[in-house]
């Protein structure tokens, strides 16, 4: 997801993810869908109180909500897992490294035959 979109733009994708409607994110957040729509169209803007019941029911950081941080374009469980990683000692960063290494160019040869 671009960091220059606005607000509204993110909201709608990531209420599609979901396939819920503003009915559904509204039920979730305990919100109308005429403000979920006003948002979607950039015409109102979310308080903070909103924007952190969003980014949790769509089970997002705040950050990747507002597209403010490097690490905007990964979802909570990504960055639960990278800290994890850095946590490890090295030896075990290198193995888990390997392992991931050997995944992501099984997918690369795949999607190049793909084609």
């Amino acid at each position: 997801m671009s960091n220059e979109l606005s607000i509204g733009s993110r909201i709608i994708i990531l209420r599609k993810e979901k396939n819920w409607s503003q009915v559904e994110l509204a039920k979730q957040i305990n919100a109308s869908r005429e403000i979920i729509s006003r948002y979607e169209r950039n015409e109102s803007q979310p308080s903070i109180d909103m924007i952190v019941k969003m980014a949790n029911a769509f089970d997002v950081t705040v950050d990747f909500l507002l597209g403010q941080s490097e690490n905007a374009a990964l979802d909570k469980d990504t960055i639960e897992r990278i800290n994890d990683i850095q946590k490890m000692d090295s030896s075990t960063k290198n193995i888990l490294f390997n392992v991931i290494d050997t995944y992501i160019q099984n997918f690369k040869t795949k999607q190049a035959f793909a084609k």
